[in-house]
């Protein structure tokens, strides 16, 4: 059933079956003329399920409604092609519409993902398993692109969009600064730490992300409204919290390469991570794909900042320490 957050704000839990986060949270604004929905889960029937008993229940007419996706990830965009009415407009980002438009498969993942040392069976059985892939929307909607600083009135709320790239590239916060409230996607989550991966020498995306997290800390806010798992009120304590946890991610990576050099498939088997397995090889492919993404993510800040070299002359691509 909805909860009511604050009059006219309404929190949806979708469930997100066999995935770790076990649900997202989908917000639904209600106004006189239109309505808001904020990301949608995985294009599978239970999370159809949930969101048609939850619009059923708050009287909303989907012709009146609009979609704003916070980013791509499939657990919030993928319900997007079975909401959308002809009359609704989706609000997206634009870098990460671009990448959709030239969106040619996943191959260059895999390249990548083998040059860094994932083993090319388990790179092809993680993308069956992937719920990106699984559960993804069938077809993309035109969108309507909104930008940093770009404003969103729907009732009676006001809400500023804030790029915050880094658990993805176009991410997008919503701040409603009258009620001090932030809609935060994944960019800050309180119960558990956003998945921050590196799938692509062209970016830098945990520097990204805790640029991110600088770029929102000033903001006047009472309550944050995350993509997954409990609502919170301590936003600067997270911010500080998530930033110590990466710091720590940096140097558990330091005191790994420190006994030899490797690829980053190998850097993630020996880092500590909050799963139940006894050991990396009983890791479920899919948690193997994201872990190893995160310490690419980690080892490609420790080279931008000249804590860690690079060597591309081995088969796979290899970090050790600065000597």
């Amino acid at each position: 059933m909805p909860e009511e957050i604050l009059p006219g704000l309404y929190r949806l839990v979708i469930p997100l079956s066999d995935s770790p986060l076990k649900s997202l949270n989908s917000y639904i604004i209600t106004g006189p003329t239109r309505n808001l929905i904020i990301d949608t889960g995985f294009n599978r029937d239970d999370c159809m399920a949930a969101m048609q008993k939850g619009l059923r229940t708050l009287n909303i007419d989907l012709a009146c409604t609009d979609i704003f996706i916070t980013h791509l990830h499939a657990d919030h965009f993928g319900l997007v092609e079975k909401l959308k009415s002809p009359t609704s407009t989706i609000y997206f980002n634009r870098p990460e519409a671009e990448i959709l438009d030239g969106w040619d498969g996943f191959e260059h993942m895999f390249d990548y993902a083998a040059q860094n040392g994932f083993p090319e069976i388990e790179l092809r059985n993680a993308l069956k398993q992937h719920p990106g892939k699984k559960f993804e929307t069938q077809w993309v909607p035109e969108f309507k692109i909104l930008q940093d600083g770009d404003l969103l009135k729907i009732g009676e709320y006001k809400l500023t969009c804030i790029e915050t790239p880094g658990h993805s590239l176009g991410h997008t916060c919503l701040y409603e600064a009258d009620k001090k409230l932030l809609i935060s996607g994944d960019h800050i989550l309180g119960d558990i730490s956003p998945n921050i991966q590196g799938w692509s020498d062209e970016q830098d995306m945990l520097k990204l992300y805790l640029n991110s997290l600088d770029k929102v800390y000033h903001l006047d806010v009472d309550l944050v409204l995350p993509g997954h798992r409990s609502i919170f009120k301590h936003f600067r304590e997270r911010i500080d919290e998530l930033k110590h946890h990466h710091m720590t991610r940096l140097d558990e990576i330091l005191s790994i390469l420190d006994r030899k050099s490797r690829h980053a498939y190998g850097v993630a088997s020996k880092m500590h991570w909050d799963i139940k397995c006894d050991s990396w090889e009983q890791f479920p492919i899919a948690q193997k794909w994201f872990a190893t993404g995160e310490a690419i993510a980690h080892l490609r800040y420790l080279e931008e900042t000249r804590q860690i070299l690079r060597n591309d002359n081995n088969p796979q691509t290899t970090y050790s320490l600065v000597a």
